[in-house]
């Protein structure tokens, strides 16, 4: 298969679960089919990250917009520029001339047999006319994390711009589900809240993966104390708002039980918010050179996540390590996991401090769940999923090959 790949931003460093996904997949297409990378991303003009990514995936295609980043004021004002429009700011912001004149003209080569449109952010820059199968990759369900979002938000100002958000996100989202061929989500919730939006028949599920070479399980390794950590890039508003109510509602019960316990939020670019969490017991670490080194002294892994779509690849790592995870459901939403077995959900602040509280103080118990949560993971090292990748856009290019129409749906 000849495959053309584009995704905003910057591949690497591999920070964020949206990055690491789509770098798993390619690496295991990159074996089997021929692969074109198309990475482009604002700010000057990186030459280290084009090099390194040319390293990775020979024929790769770096662009730099030469677009600013925009931070503190000028990324207000920026945001009410373009309030008026209808395409969501999430969305709008990632719009550039080059990639749209780039994208055209390799599309019109038709040297290619499918092209992949990684995350919804790079949807504007697709010809109105899709001419070859075209996918677009959704790791989320964008519209459903600003639903949620909206309902949670403390400050006026911030539910307000949610809400706007979240309707020009609705309605765009539904838009460009109808225009592209077909549609991959990461897992059946995020297929089924897709459905409402165009035909089921056109998604398909590329379910998440981890790398077992990486995350091994040692049954012999004790954590280094009674220790719990909490694993994501800091700077994404999920994340944030689920370590702000871990440490305001959840671990004051923890402390109360267990006083030498301790916490540790591990993950890049820290936000102010996450930064005043530290104290005695928290530990706020900011960018780190692995994870691996966090989890292997964990005693537990906590998800408390109240926003969200997609599925968290950082549960799948730690549960390929051995550890005993308490999550929310809507953190481990979409997973092949299973509640009192390999994972504890609960959803309410008391119950997830019990749980807690019971894998730090019974080691029974937590050597159970982590043998589980081991062997659960152990079924989807990234070489599976990417195999599964690879079989759907087949089915896609010969779909198009008998003569079933490639033309999208009637946008209502």
């Amino acid at each position: 298969m000849k495959i053309l790949w584009i995704k905003p931003g910057k591949l690497l460093p591999l920070d964020k679960g949206g990055k690491l996904r789509t770098y798993h997949i390619l690496r295991h297409l990159y074996r089997a089919h021929e692969v074109t990378y198309l990475s482009y991303y604002d700010g000057l003009r990186d030459a280290d990250y084009e090099r390194e990514l040319r390293d990775l995936f020979s024929g790769a295609l770096p662009l730099c917009t030469g677009s600013a980043e925009l931070t503190g004021l000028w990324r207000v004002l920026d945001y009410v520029r373009r309030l008026p429009r209808r395409v969501p700011d999430a969305v709008g912001r990632f719009e550039s001339v080059q990639v749209k004149q780039l994208l055209s003209t390799l599309i019109a080569g038709r040297e290619f047999d499918v092209v992949v449109c990684d995350f919804l952010a790079s949807t504007p820059n697709f010809p109105q006319d899709l001419e070859i199968p075209s996918i677009l990759f959704q790791h989320n369900v964008e519209s459903m994390l600003w639903k949620r979002r909206a309902q949670l938000e403390t400050t006026l100002m911030r539910r307000m711009i949610s809400k706007i958000e979240c309707a020009k996100m609705v309605r765009y989202e539904r838009e460009q589900l109808r225009r592209f061929h077909h549609a991959f989500a990461v897992s059946e919730g995020d297929r089924e809240a897709m459905s409402g939006m165009t035909d089921r028949s056109r998604i398909s599920v590329i379910p998440t993966g981890v790398d077992l070479e990486h995350f091994r399980y040692d049954p012999d390794l004790k954590p280094a104390g009674p220790f719990v950590v909490f694993v994501g890039s800091m700077d994404w508003q999920p994340n944030i708002d689920g370590v702000e109510h871990f440490c305001n509602k959840i671990w004051p019960q923890v402390l109360a039980e267990i006083p030498q316990a301790r916490f540790q939020i591990v993950g890049r670019n820290p936000d102010p918010r996450v930064q005043k969490l530290a104290s005695a017991s928290i530990k706020v670490t900011g960018t780190v050179p692995s994870v691996t080194k966090y989890l292997r002294e964990a005693a537990v892994l906590v998800v408390p996540l109240r926003i969200g779509s997609g599925t968290r690849i950082k549960i799948y790592e730690g549960m390929a390590m051995g550890k005993a995870t308490v999550s929310t459901r809507v953190g481990a939403e979409g997973l092949d996991i299973h509640d009192g077995q390999d994972i504890l959900l609960a959803d309410q602040p008391q119950q997830f401090s019990r749980f807690v509280i019971a894998l730090l103080q019974n080691e029974e118990l937590r050597q159970k769940i982590e043998m589980a949560a081991a062997s659960t993971a152990s079924q989807y090292d990234w070489s599976r999923v990417a195999e599964r990748f690879a079989y759907q856009i087949q089915k896609v290019i010969n779909a198009s090959r008998m003569g079933e129409p490639l033309s999208p749906l009637a946008v209502a």
